[in-house]
């Protein structure tokens, strides 16, 4: 987790070029085990952008070192906030998706915010537009 947590950093402070802090590890998934001396790639993207939060889900693949070709084995969410040098929050920029899997997820994180706001005690459930159109009838 420590190096997903370095790799989501750099992600974060890229995108906005501030300093950026841990706020919560939403998820990790575990799909296939990494064995001992495998080749590994983590691969950190945007999802979406709040006011001063960023989703930032990783990608871990390992590489067969015979073949070449990657397996993905985990996933990780976490969320990180941008701060100024005395630890108040900043506006972060806009993230604009641009293909099918960004969009998914750009959607995604929306849905996943406004649960933990809801969990959190920040936001009432029939506030929640979008988790809300997940369960209505069309």
């Amino acid at each position: 987790l420590h190096w997903m947590d370095i790799v989501a950093a750099v992600c974060a402070q890229r995108h906005c070029g501030e300093t950026c802090v841990t706020a919560s590890v939403n998820n990790v998934s575990f799909g296939h085990p990494i064995p001992r001396a495998s080749i590994v790639t983590l691969e950190a993207n945007i999802s979406r952008s709040f006011s001063s939060s960023m989703e930032i889900i990783i990608d871990v693949w390992i590489e067969d070192t015979q073949s070449g070709n990657q397996t993905k084995c985990n996933e990780a969410i976490y969320t990180f906030v941008a701060v100024n040098k005395i630890g108040e929050t900043v506006k972060v920029p806009e993230v604009t998706p641009e293909t099918k899997k960004e969009k998914e997820r750009f959607d995604a994180a929306l849905r996943r915010r406004q649960l933990s706001l809801i969990l959190a005690g920040k936001m009432k459930a029939d506030e929640a537009t979008e988790l809300k159109a997940l369960f209505s009838k069309n």
